[in-house]
């Protein structure tokens, strides 16, 4: 791992976004609470705010950090799109980002667990860093986010 040592804390933000693509409709399905296993988006949530809190055991150089926010939200989208987007946040000498992204990958995943039995087609897309703040690199929004 880096050493951080001599950093000093600062508050950071990272946000991340990704899609899970679905048949239509499993999308109604998942708006009516129609899948076996449960509500999905609601696993799905949880399933991503726990692994944000994981990463640091998850992915091997990414330091441990005490997080002070982690919020999944969910976008559905007629066509059979979800989109999914992390907001984390901490108070510390290193990023969240990794922490972000993580969150919505397993929450993606979850969506593909949960879902997999009723629709083999899905595909998860486009995971990647919106925003972040904080640190000695200062701000970042990526381009086509603008």
């Amino acid at each position: 791992m880096v050493d951080v040592t001599e950093k000093g804390d600062t508050v950071r933000q990272a946000v991340a976004c990704g899609k899970v693509i679905v048949n239509p409709k499993i999308l109604q399905m998942i708006k009516e609470h129609g899948i076996e296993k449960g509500d999905v988006l609601a696993v799905a949530q949880t399933a991503g705010i726990m692994a944000a809190k994981k990463t640091g055991s998850l992915i091997p150089m990414c330091h441990p950090l005490f997080l002070t926010g982690v919020d999944i939200s969910f976008n559905l989208v007629d066509e059979g799109i979800i989109e999914i987007k992390s907001i984390v946040k901490t108070t510390g000498k290193t990023g969240v980002e990794m922490e972000a992204l993580t969150a919505v990958s397993v929450a993606a995943l979850t969506i593909y667990d949960m879902c997999k039995a009723a629709d083999k087609e899905m595909q998860i897309k486009e995971i990647s860093l919106l925003e972040k703040t904080g640190g000695r690199s200062g701000h970042y929004i990526r381009e086509d986010s603008k």
